[in-house]
Formats: C-alpha cells, sequence, structure tokens
C-alpha cells in the first residue's frame, strides 16, 4: 500500500507519528553517516529491532565497526549505552551487578545493591559467545523478562532495553556457542559483510585523520518508548499473518507443508516465536519507510534475518556447502511466487 493512502484503521493522531517517525530515520541514518560508512541494511535491521521491542545478534569479522555503530548509535538516542565484554571467566554478578557491604551515616554496616553494567538502555554484549552458559544465562533472563534477580530479589531495567549481542565466527576456540533456545531470543541476525572497495577507501579517509565528529541527539527514551508502541499499532492485513505462517511452516521438516528439496537438508524449523517476530518487523519496517499498514514487501526484508538463525541445518546441508539462509531465501522466493 502506498505511504500516502490511510487505511482506516489507522488513527489520525497514529498516521501523523509514522510521519514524524519516518523524518526522524532519516535523520538518524544521516547522522550515523557521518562515522558510519556504508553498512545501510545493518543500521536499517538495528533500527528496526529497536523500534520493535527485539534484541539483535551480529554476526561479522572483527574491525567491521560493529562496537562503533552501536554506541554512535545511543549517542543519536540520548540513551544510555554500556558495554560488556564477554570473558570466560565472566561472572553473573559482573553484569546483573551485586550486593556490597556499606557502612551507613549512623555506624551501622548493610548491604547496599550495586547496580551491574545491564542496568542501560542499550547493551553491547560483545563476543556473548566467550562467556559460560551461567553468565549467558543471566544475560538472556534480562533479555526476556526485562528484570534481573540478585540473591533472589528482583530488579526491573528501565525501558527502552534493548540489548545487541556480537558474536565471532572465525575464532571459534575457547568459546561457548549458544544453544538454539537461547538464540531463539534474538528477533534478528544480522550479518555484517565487509565493506566494497569504494567504502573501504572512504573508511580509509575518514578514520585516518581528525577526531570524528560529536552527533546531533535526535531521540530520547520516552520517544522511543513511543515509537515502540506505535509499531505496535501498525494494521496488519489478513494475508500478510498468513504468509508469515506459512513461510514458517515450510522450514519444519517434519510437516506436510515443507517441501521434498527441504526435508533431507534441515534438522529443526522455526517455532511460532519466528512468526512474531515476522509480524513485527514488517510493522517495524513499515513504520520508518512511512506506510501506515504492513506489506509482502516488508515481511520479504525481515524474513531472512528472523529465520537464518532458527532454521537448523544437518549434515547433509553442510557436506554440499548449504546455509540456513540459502534455504530462508529459497523458500521465500518460491513461497512469494505462489502468491
Amino acid at each position: 500500500m502506498p505511504a500516502t493512502q490511510t487505511p482506516q484503521e489507522m488513527h489520525v493522531d497514529d498516521v501523523a507519528a509514522i510521519d514524524e517517525l519516518r523524518e526522524i530515520y532519516q535523520k538518524l541514518k544521516a547522522e550515523l553517516a557521518k562515522v558510519i560508512v556504508g553498512q545501510d541494511r545493518v543500521i536499517e535491521q538495528i533500527s528496526i529491532c529497536l523500534f520493535a521491542r527485539g534484541h539483535s545478534l551480529l554476526m561479522g569479522v572483527p574491525g567491521l565497526a560493529k562496537t562503533l555503530l552501536v554506541s554512535r548509535l545511543a549517542e543519536t538516542m540520548s540513551l544510555e549505552f554500556s558495554r560488556i565484554q564477554f570473558t570466560p571467566d565472566l561472572m553473573p554478578m559482573d553484569i546483573t551487578g551485586t550486593d556490597i557491604l556499606q557502612e551507613t551515616a549512623e555506624g551501622r554496616r548493610e548491604f547496599e545493591f550495586v547496580k551491574g553494567p545491564v542496568f542501560a538502555n542499550i547493551v553491547l554484549a560483545d563476543e556473548i559467545n566467550r562467556a559460560p552458559s551461567k553468565t549467558q544465562a543471566a544475560m538472556l533472563e534480562a533479555m526476556q523478562e526485562h528484570r534481573v534477580t540478585v540473591v533472589g530479589r528482583p530488579y526491573v531495567l528501565a525501558p527502552p532495553f534493548f540489548v545487541l549481542a556480537t558474536q565471532n565466527p572465525v575464532e571459534q576456540e575457547g568459546t561457548y556457542p549458544l544453544p538454539e533456545a537461547q538464540l531463539d531470543r534474538f528477533m534478528f541476525l544480522i550479518s555484517v559483510d565487509y565493506p566494497s572497495r569504494n567504502e573501504e577507501i572512504e573508511i580509509a579517509r575518514t578514520t585516518t585523520g581528525a577526531v570524528l565528529p560529536e552527533l546531533e541527539h535526535i531521540l530520547n527514551a520516552e520517544m522511543v518508548n513511543r515509537f515502540q508502541e506505535l509499531v505496535r499499532r501498525v494494521p496488519v492485513p489478513q494475508h500478510i499473518y498468513e504468509f508469515a505462517v506459512d513461510l514458517v511452516r515450510r522450514t519444519r521438516p517434519n510437516t506436510d507443508e515443507s517441501p521434498d528439496w527441504l526435508k533431507p537438508l534441515v534438522s529443526w524449523g522455526a517455532g511460532p516465536r519466528a512468526v512474531q517476530y515476522l509480524v513485527l518487523g514488517a510493522k517495524a519496517r513499515a513504520a520508518l519507510t512511512g506506510s501506515y499498514m504492513a506489506r509482502l514487501e516488508d515481511v520479504l526484508e525481515v524474513a531472512e534475518p528472523v529465520l537464518s538463525h532458527r532454521v537448523l541445518t544437518n549434515f547433509n546441508a553442510e557436506s554440499e556447502g548449504i546455509h540456513s539462509s540459502d534455504i530462508v531465501r529459497r523458500l521465500v522466493e518460491e513461497l512469494n511466487a505462489e502468491e
């Protein structure tokens, strides 16, 4: 549906808010372009996750400006940012915080809770697969429940709360790979690729000279929370729900809906959470691009980052050099051709 057409389901205030969000998103990209060369697709996918109230897992080799991108994104949004470097000796309390014995003004000693780095709006979990499972579980509890539990007491994390975790696909020694159930908590798996030749020339030119510029503050926490609520109200036509469900069901090799070519390549398909994230991702992308309704093209754009880490390939696929992203792309093309 064209962005100029307003469906009856949308309230007039929501229409104005979507127009505002589209303009802010364009400013956001322009600001990040001052320090980040290229990576337009990555910026779009991170923004979709943020406004859909999801979390992202960034996959890419070192040196592709993942940390710089996340920190500068927080700067443009006037949000509190923290970075946690995951290591094999990192303990849960290093993330959540812990009780410290303090002496009061009256001379008594009492335990006082000292917040850990997870108490921020945007948290960069660098190389999350380097920490042991107990520490990963503490981080994933915060992602799922938006709270942490320390010595039996819960502490709520203030919204907005957005986690971007990174993994290095090259260096696997001394790592603790995330189990599939934990991977499912991430809305998107975002692949950060090498820049093009022209982009790499521009990177060399801009990063070896003067100090990088400071970025304008475009958003604050209150605005992010408001736009997250707006995304939830974006209308979705019935055929979009059906497309999302049909696509996810085709990833499951033990069902009649899956194509014959997929069955010998996939050991496990995506679950219902994938349908939810396909719809939420389509809603967020529609709002960011100024559309007042989720469209099929929005679902197609978010299908790969939603499904690629939820479709588990087997040895047959690995021996043939077939990755889960290849399977997702083929499924999308086939189902889209049937529409």
